[in-house]
């Protein structure tokens, strides 16, 4: 009983955060879905693509439950992560939607077929003979992680926050103003000892 709620409640907090990751693509320009954000080149469509292969990966091959479409593989001497990250010019906004997507709906089968126990095998972890609870968990926290940066990139391009997309402006700025001046405040004393 137990393990068919865990599989339930950890299942439902997969398809929220994909949700809400997608989000911070709406309203946005081809630009800036795509420009890299920070020194290593972070985007909003980069972290899409590459949750695609995380997504397919750990909730497919570990499991003898191939994607059928062609992926890197993370065990490959050439792989670099960093090659996941971005979207070039020949591939389009859709195209990276649709394919998480299909990668989504290859995991939830996964995930609705096998058993909570279900044995399988990461074969770059330190211990590689896992469970999908483990997998689960594991790709929960790496969907949460990148969120987390879409979450602030978004920020930064245009001031929505929240999982609803409001702009920070919709509050009176002179409220954030008195808000960051308050941590500014806080940080400063903090430092100064006072």
């Amino acid at each position: 009983m137990i393990d068919n709620y865990a599989k339930a409640y950890l299942h439902d907090d997969l398809r929220w955060v994909r949700q809400s990751l997608l989000a911070k693509l709406e309203g946005l320009s081809e630009y800036d879905v795509r420009r890299p954000l920070t020194k290593t080149g972070t985007n909003l469509l980069g972290l899409v693509k590459h949750l695609t292969l995380s997504e397919a990966r750990y909730l497919g091959d570990i499991f003898d439950r191939p994607y059928p479409d062609p992926l890197a593989r993370f065990d490959d001497p050439d792989f670099r992560n960093r090659d996941n990250m971005w979207v070039s010019e020949h591939e389009s906004r859709a195209d990276i939607i649709d394919g998480y997507a299909r990668a989504c709906r290859h995991a939830d089968a996964t995930i609705d077929t096998l058993p909570i126990d279900a044995p399988g095998f990461v074969p770059w972890w330190p211990q590689p003979e896992v469970k999908l609870f483990n997998v689960i968990v594991h790709v929960l926290t790496e969907t949460n992680r990148h969120a987390g940066h879409a979450d602030i990139l978004r920020e930064q391009l245009d001031g929505a926050i929240g999982a609803g997309l409001a702009a920070a402006s919709e509050q009176d700025d002179g409220d954030w103003r008195a808000h960051c001046a308050r941590i500014e405040k806080a940080a400063r004393n903090t430092c100064s000892g006072t």
